[in-house]
């Protein structure tokens, strides 16, 4: 029973191991040139820029997209609001803050809210592709009114998993904190209970295709793989899951994916 046992916890970290660090973590190696995370990171402001957006969801590739389950594509997700920027010379410009809940600790069961620079967002990311979903101009200063308010922090819940139930308040990842911010944006509202009742009635979470035994020794193999918030079906949200939300309720003035070409292709 014991090799077993050995054998499932080996098989398990060599298929589970992009979800134990879900792209979600702000200290990453980067991977790639940083010349090209600048000008990529760069390009993607520009275009948030001409289209107007105040505050937009943009979604990174944190791990390879082959080795993810179905369904997931981007990592990470955040928001990224246009701001008054200062420079080190005390100068100031204008450009995009981002709004990030970040993956913590040596198990990754913790999360902390940390706000960083268009280029700090794609560091270490495994390919230069963001998904980018801009509310439409009512729901975009809604969110900043949040996101500017004490209540953008009180939403946050610091115990991490990586497939968080959306529709419970147990655990949160970064896609739920934004889906969060989002739903106390359209209800106008602080409360945690009311935001966790409108997500289970109108969102409809990722489904997460997870084995019997893997779903079972997933918390073995990383703390942060736990599915104790779920019953039955793992579901969590991503940034498709949002896209469609957004799409389905017309919340959305555009939903697109940007590549390093400069050319931007929308979303089905």
């Amino acid at each position: 029973m014991k090799r077993i046992f050995c054998a499932a916890m080996i098989m398990l970290m060599a298929m589970l191991p992009t979800l134990t660090r879900a792209g979600s973590t702000q200290d990453t190696n980067p991977m790639l040139n940083a010349g090209e995370v600048a000008a990529f990171s760069t390009d993607v402001q520009n275009v948030l820029a001409a289209r107007g957006a105040h505050v937009a969801i943009v979604g990174r590739v944190g791990r390879d997209p082959e080795t993810l389950p179905e369904g997931i594509r981007y990592t990470h997700v955040a928001y990224w609001v246009y701001s008054q920027m200062l420079r080190d010379d005390g100068t100031t410009y204008k450009g995009y803050r981002v709004y990030n809940l970040y993956q913590q600790g040596d198990d990754g069961r913790t999360s902390r809210l940390i706000q960083d620079s268009p280029e700090d967002f794609f560091a270490g990311v495994y390919e230069l592709d963001a998904g980018i979903i801009i509310p439409d101009k009512r729901l975009q200063k809604k969110l900043l009114n949040v996101i500017a308010s004490p209540t953008y922090a009180q939403l946050h819940n610091p115990s991490y998993s990586v497939l968080a139930n959306p529709t419970t308040a147990q655990f949160q990842n970064c896609t739920e904190h934004t889906l969060d911010v989002l739903m106390a944006s359209l209800y106008d509202t602080t409360s945690t209970t009311l935001i966790k009742a409108n997500i289970a009635a109108y969102f409809d979470p990722q489904p997460i295709k997870i084995g019997g035994i893997k779903r079972i020794l997933a918390p073995a193999a990383s703390p942060a793989l736990t599915t104790v918030d779920h019953s039955g079906t793992v579901a969590t949200a991503t940034f498709s899951s949002i896209a469609r939300f957004m799409r389905e309720h017309d919340l959305d003035a555009s939903i697109y994916r940007q590549s390093p070409s400069g050319a931007v292709s929308y979303l089905n």
